[in-house]
This record gives C-alpha cells, sequence and structure tokens, in this order.
C-alpha cells in the first residue's frame, strides 16, 4: 500500500527498538482522542494494490495491564500473517502511563480502529466483513469486549462487531472478583465492562482463546469459565491450553516452541473458519 493522501500519516514512534521492528509497517492516525492522536501500523502483502484487494485483516492489540504501550508486542505475528495473505494491523491504545486513562478509553480506541477499518476499507484494500479482532492480557479483554458489549455500531451505522476474535491470556473477568478492576473508575464500570459478565445468549463472532494453565495474571480457571459460558450460549468457542506455561507464553522472545504452537493454533482457527487456505503445519 503506497502513501494514501486521504489519511493522516503517524510520525515514527520513539524507541528505536520499535521504529526498527515498524520500519516495514506503513503507520497512519486512526483517531485523534483527547489525550492525543493514537497511530495503526499496517503490514502489507507483497505488491499490495489497494484498488484490486479485498483482503482479510487483522487488527492485534497489545497487552500491558491498561498502564503500558506496547504497539510493536504482535510484529512477528503481524509478519506471519502478512505471509498468509492477509493485510495485519497493530495499534496503539491509550493506556494510563502515557495518557493517564483508563480501560475505558481504551475499550472506545478499539471501536474506533474497527470503525476506521471499516470506513476505509475500500480505500486500504480490505474485506469490511472479514476483520478478525486479536489481543494479549488487557488486550485479549479489549478483543473480546469488541465482541460481547452489547453496543456495536457507530455513530455512522456500522456494525464495529469482528467476524471473529481471538485471545492470548486473555483478563475476561474484570469484576470485583477478577484481574483488574481496580483500573477502572468504579467497581461498577468494571463489572459493567466485564465480558464474562457481559455475554448475551447469541450471535457472538467465533472465539479462539489461548491461555497457560500456570498464569499468575489472568488465572486460567477464568478462561475455563468464559469458554464454557460462551458456548452455553450456543456461540462457538475453543480454548487451548499450555501446560506449565504462564502469562507471556506466547511472545516470541519468551520461548520459541510455545510461540510456534500458539501461532499455528491461531492459524488453524482461521484455516477452519475459511479465512485462511489450508497450509502445513508451522515447523518447529
Amino acid at each position: 500500500m503506497s502513501s494514501l493522501p486521504q489519511l493522516t500519516e503517524a510520525p515514527a514512534i520513539g524507541e528505536a527498538r520499535d521504529r526498527e521492528l515498524l520500519k516495514d509497517a506503513h503507520s497512519y492516525v486512526y483517531y485523534e482522542s483527547p489525550q492525543g492522536p493514537l497511530s495503526a501500523h499496517f503490514f502489507l502483502p507483497p505488491g499490495h494494490n489497494p484498488e484490486a484487494a479485498h483482503l482479510n485483516c487483522i487488527l492485534f492489540l497489545h497487552g500491558g495491564l491498561w498502564d503500558a504501550s506496547m504497539p510493536t508486542q504482535f510484529v512477528p505475528q503481524c509478519h506471519h500473517f502478512v505471509s498468509r495473505g492477509c493485510m495485519a494491523v497493530t495499534v496503539e491504545y491509550r493506556v494510563f502511563n502515557k495518557h493517564r486513562t483508563n480501560p475505558m478509553e481504551a475499550i472506545e480506541d478499539v471501536r474506533m480502529a474497527i470503525g476506521f477499518l471499516k470506513q476505509n476499507a475500500q480505500l486500504i484494500g480490505v474485506d469490511p466483513e472479514r476483520i478478525i479482532v486479536v489481543g494479549a492480557g488487557s488486550g485479549g479483554h479489549l478483543a473480546l469486549s469488541s465482541a460481547v458489549l452489547s453496543h456495536t455500531e457507530n455513530a455512522q451505522g456500522l456494525d464495529l462487531k469482528p467476524a471473529a476474535v481471538a485471545a492470548y491470556s486473555a483478563i475476561v473477568d474484570t469484576s470485583p472478583k477478577g484481574v483488574g478492576h481496580d483500573r477502572f473508575p468504579s467497581p461498577k464500570e468494571a463489572k459493567l465492562h466485564s465480558p464474562l459478565n457481559q455475554l448475551p445468549s447469541k450471535g457472538l463472532p467465533p472465539c479462539l482463546l489461548l491461555h497457560g494453565c500456570n498464569d499468575r495474571v489472568a488465572p486460567y480457571e477464568q478462561a475455563v469459565k468464559f469458554a464454557k459460558n460462551y458456548k452455553r450460549k450456543g456461540n462457538q468457542c475453543e480454548l487451548v491450553d499450555f501446560e506449565g506455561a504462564g502469562h507471556t507464553f506466547f511472545n516470541y522472545n519468551t520461548n520459541e516452541q510455545l510461540y510456534n504452537l500458539s501461532l499455528n493454533a491461531l492459524d488453524r482457527f482461521l484455516v477452519d473458519l475459511n479465512f485462511l487456505s489450508p497450509e502445513e503445519p508451522l515447523v518447529f
């Protein structure tokens, strides 16, 4: 995708390591938030022609407990899915350490990111009905929230519900019994925006959870409960557990074998949904 004059290009982010990881990305401002502009970083298949393409799009949401901004966390996964013919996007969203905000603003930012992709789908060459949202930890909470929270239309009338969601080590319960409730403005807001507490009866997108059994940040038992309730309501949900793995097992620089296993599981999930063509399993 060459530079698109209709969109606002985003400046390179500050850290040298991050600039290096994003050197192959095309970065655009997707939302002018009250605390400043937020960027989306696009990774594109070689020779991408927006006018001719109608690609699947995978939107990645980093973790960090709504505190730290880590938009490069999923760059390795972005490169993999670009090699599989998708467009991959990793976004910045508002976090406490940088913007002094709470998860409520982050939820709104993800809505804005999905709306940006759908509104500009023809311009950037993606299929607005085949946007998959993937997150980790607090980003997993945001991904699941995009699927389960009841209000899914934006001001332009676009349906913001993704075609599918996947979450690594997701924080699924932010009620007072769960994780991260103290990050919200009030216990009431924390419970109201807890995916586990907001499952409607049916009509949710297919869901994949990838979770370490020894996760000390987002307890595995909560993921089991979420998956059970998701399926009980008549929706498709698969939980893949990783014996002995902790909260960050899926990161490229944590454990190469677990990274490949978790990436293979996400790839297979999308193949089963006919978002990707079948391919030989990854070698690890």
